[in-house]
């Protein structure tokens, strides 16, 4: 109860900015004031997604979550292994972090089309750009972290007869775990961006390839039923890591 009530202290304001938003949507929507098929009123969206919440729910929820769920597993492995992989070896650094850095320059709607001819129209074209989005963050926050040592504490460890790998244990993963679950908060909101911009180009389920229909369709409360889901489940995803984070970071988030 205390902690619901801390935080409805937290969010009581945008709770009650969204609110007004609804509202005012629902009203200009329904006055015809902005015309229903660039954006559909609330309540026609939540009831879009009540009729439909059978194909919603149990055909196109589950296909994206699959693909989110193979992509983000295997960026947040290769992620933190080639961090790691980087931090204990120059040469890998050198040789690997300018392409990782050059992978997130090329927009992934120009190599979306590559991987579908890599892959086909199966599930693995989606599962790489959904790795291809939520790999740098990954890489970037661990990498950055397992640097932050402060080298005072190292020498003091070595002054200890502390090993390279006790170092690492002891120390530089405990520094590095504040910027990783950063690097992971932002990278399980892009998998689930890069499963759908996946599911867009090329599908035949998933609540991407549902908005894609529905935009073809010009149901704009289809369209929008679809992002709202994903929104929703957006917001869930980074919830749960965050709480996992404060779990485990307790000493953070302790007054």
């Amino acid at each position: 109860m205390k902690q619901f009530k801390q935080w409805l202290q937290t969010y009581s304001l945008f709770l009650i900015f969204s609110l007004i938003i609804f509202i005012l949507l629902e009203y200009l929507v329904r006055s015809e004031l902005i015309p229903a098929f660039i954006i559909p009123a609330p309540t026609s969206v939540i009831t879009s997604i009540i009729e439909n919440w059978k194909p919603l729910f149990l055909e196109h929820l589950p296909a994206t979550l699959l693909e989110f769920l193979i992509g983000f597993v295997l960026a947040v492995v290769g992620g933190v292994g080639l961090a790691v992989g980087m931090f204990f070896s120059k040469l890998v650094e050198k040789t690997l972090y300018p392409a990782v850095l050059i992978s997130q320059m090329i927009p992934i709607i120009a190599l979306s089309p590559i991987f579908v001819l890599w892959f086909g129209y199966t599930i693995w074209s989606k599962v790489a750009v959904t790795i291809l989005i939520s790999f740098f963050p990954i890489v970037v926050g661990t990498y950055d972290g397992l640097k932050s040592s402060d080298k005072e504490y190292i020498e003091l460890l070595r002054s200890m007869g502390a090993t390279r790998w006790h170092i690492f244990k002891k120390l530089n993963i405990p520094m590095a775990m504040s910027s990783f679950f950063s690097g992971l908060k932002l990278a399980i909101v892009y998998a689930l961006v890069g499963a759908t911009i996946g599911e867009w180009l090329g599908a035949s389920e998933g609540l991407g390839y549902y908005s894609r229909r529905m935009s073809g369709n010009l149901n704009s409360e289809g369209v929008f039923a679809a992002i709202t889901i994903l929104t929703l489940l957006g917001i869930l995803l980074f919830a749960i890591i965050s709480f996992i984070e404060k779990r485990i970071l307790k000493w953070k988030y302790t007054d």
